[in-house]
């Protein structure tokens, strides 16, 4: 699976009684298909994925992908602190098509993870994944960095395609991307060398027939017409080597000069459009124009995502046409100072 690009970590609305609200996150899936990033992550830090019970990921990982456009790369957040439950929330991706599934470190028996624990609990979730697995280092909540040397080892395994690293620092991404050389695979890729995804090539996506009222298109009386099939999906191969993912706006364009081939990023969930620019502008060589785009989302990255957190992310959707609301508690929301100051961050970074 390719993954190059942006991909937008989305948040989990809910009603003011801390319910969850499908039918917003279908609204705002909808509206990240019509954009520019590559794909959507489903149940990652962003969405709040550690506050909700085992039947509300299910239902949120089921109304996302069933909202989402079969050309976006929709990537799964399953991580779990055991083998066996990262394992059962991978299944029942699989069984909803997503398309690779985001891990992160196990966190909770820190001082028993040894690169050894890590190694063989990777290995172990990568060998029975029925989809391919996305490693996901994220310090800053679980005070724990996947080694270099471990993410070196674990890129060895043919199930394990990438690492989104959210240190936000992008010598480490530098030194992954090093250790990593070498690691090559073969994806699917369309004509413009854009990703292929499982729904792009499921039956009710390509080939299917399809059946319309005559009476739709003619006035006549009630019938139906037996369209001919879609033409096949036409795709080409390509090679890649094990795909690194910055984890920060703030630094996206100096992660990507290190070597990240994108971004799974926060603030691409208020603000894809401009997330994608500093993308567009390093990929089409111009690394000047990518510093300028890189200038204006900083500032909102280290602030509002960063610093301000899920709370200031959310009012930044509200504030962009996305659907926020309130965190789930012990998280609060904000304080009417800090609601100005995410609107002054967010006055230039509107789409």
């Amino acid at each position: 699976m390719l993954l190059e690009g942006i991909f937008s970590a989305i948040t989990t609305p809910f009603y003011a009684d801390g319910e969850v609200y499908l039918r917003k996150l279908e609204h705002n899936v909808e509206r990240y298909s019509r954009s520019p990033v590559a794909g959507i992550v489903v149940l990652g830090s962003t969405g709040e994925t550690v506050l909700l019970s085992r039947e509300e990921q299910l239902e949120i990982l089921s109304n996302a992908i069933a909202a989402a456009s079969p050309e976006k790369v929709m990537i799964a957040g399953v991580g779990q602190e055991s083998v066996r439950h990262t394992l059962a929330l991978a299944d029942e991706a699989a069984r909803l098509q997503y398309d690779a599934v985001l891990v992160r470190t196990p966190h909770f028996y820190r001082p028993q993870m040894s690169p050894q624990a890590m190694l063989t609990y990777y290995r172990a979730v990568a060998d029975s994944s029925p989809l391919p697995v996305v490693l996901y280092s994220v310090p800053v909540f679980t005070n724990y960095d996947l080694p270099v040397d471990v993410v070196g080892e674990l890129a060895k395994h043919p199930n394990i395609i990438g690492l989104k690293d959210s240190s936000g620092r992008p010598e480490r991404i530098a030194e992954v991307v090093a250790a990593t050389r070498g690691n090559k695979a073969t994806v699917a890729v369309t004509n413009v060398f854009a990703a292929v995804t499982g729904r792009m090539r499921a039956p009710e996506s390509i080939g299917a027939r399809t059946f319309v009222a005559i009476d739709s298109l003619t006035g006549g009386a009630i019938a139906t017409a037996d369209l001919p099939p879609a033409p096949a999906l036409k795709t080409r191969s390509r090679e890649v080597d094990f795909q690194v993912l910055a984890g920060g706006a703030q630094t996206l364009h100096p992660s990507l000069e290190a070597g990240a081939v994108g971004g799974v990023l926060g603030l691409a969930a208020p603000a894809p459009q401009c997330c994608y620019e500093v993308y567009t502008a390093w990929r089409e060589g111009n690394p000047a124009l990518a510093a300028e785009k890189q200038q204006r989302i900083a500032p909102a990255g280290t602030r509002v995502v960063s610093q301000l957190g899920i709370a200031a992310v959310k009012y930044a959707c509200d504030l962009n046409g996305y659907y926020g609301g309130r965190p789930r508690l012990p998280l609060l929301p904000l304080t009417g100072e800090q609601r100005r100051e995410v609107e002054t961050l967010m006055s230039d970074v509107r789409y």
